[in-house]
């Protein structure tokens, strides 16, 4: 049976692009069941909506406090089997209850080299530290916000002349080779979270995950 993802947004869909172009061209074994957004105005719906896929919106505003609104959210995603929960710039914080509900099948990426810069304006923050490199990562979703089990990482050189801008961008090219490869590991069953951590092929990976090496222009 085809793997059925579940995406979840709030803007532009730059990663649910990437994920719907890699199930188009054969290199993820998918099927895309459901978008989901907060935002009816989300440019990700669009995206879905041309691909052919069903869209939902679920308005946060409309419910009473976070666990109402991701009750409703559960309702909706359950309805379609969802085997994998894929946050792709989901700009709301998920409850307790949602997190357990989707334990080992929800998944996020994140702007920075985790544990580094959790939360927001990654890209500003790693230039005011003075970092030398920065990143994408993707990782399992637990009740710490940006501190679930990290499956896998991209890394790329801070160079002299970046901004925020800049880096945002090339981050971005590695969020978009990045995901969709994860996503198929998930889909051919390679990929699941454990008692003893994440395991891609029956091994625990280390703590930062599966390192991965982009090849994107500086």
């Amino acid at each position: 049976m085809t793997h059925r993802l579940a995406v979840l947004i709030s803007g532009s869909g730059t990663n649910l692009q990437a994920i719907l172009d890699a199930i188009d061209n054969g290199s993820l074994d998918a099927h895309v069941a459901l978008v989901l957004s907060n935002r009816a105005d989300a440019g990700g719906l669009q995206r879905a909506r041309r691909a052919g896929v069903d869209t939902a919106v679920i308005d946060h505003r409309d419910y009473s406090d976070r666990p109402a609104f991701d009750h409703a959210m559960i309702g909706e995603l359950d309805a379609r089997g969802a085997d994998t929960v894929v946050l792709a710039g989901f700009m709301r914080i998920l409850s307790s209850d949602f997190v357990r509900h989707y334990d080992g099948r929800l998944i996020n990426i994140h702007p920075s080299l985790l544990p580094l810069h959790r939360g927001l304006h990654t890209h500003a923050r790693a230039l005011e530290a003075g970092d030398r490199e920065h990143g994408c990562s993707i990782h399992f979703v637990t009740e710490e916000l940006d501190g679930g089990p990290l499956i896998a990482q991209a890394r790329l050189p801070i160079l002299t002349n970046d901004t925020p801008e800049t880096l945002s961008k090339r981050v971005q090219e590695c969020e978009h080779g990045l995901y969709p490869e994860v996503l198929q590991w998930r889909a051919a069953g390679r990929l699941r979270l454990t008692t003893q951590g994440v395991a891609l092929d029956g091994e625990i990976l280390p703590p930062q995950g599966r390192q991965w090496a982009p090849a994107v222009s500086h």
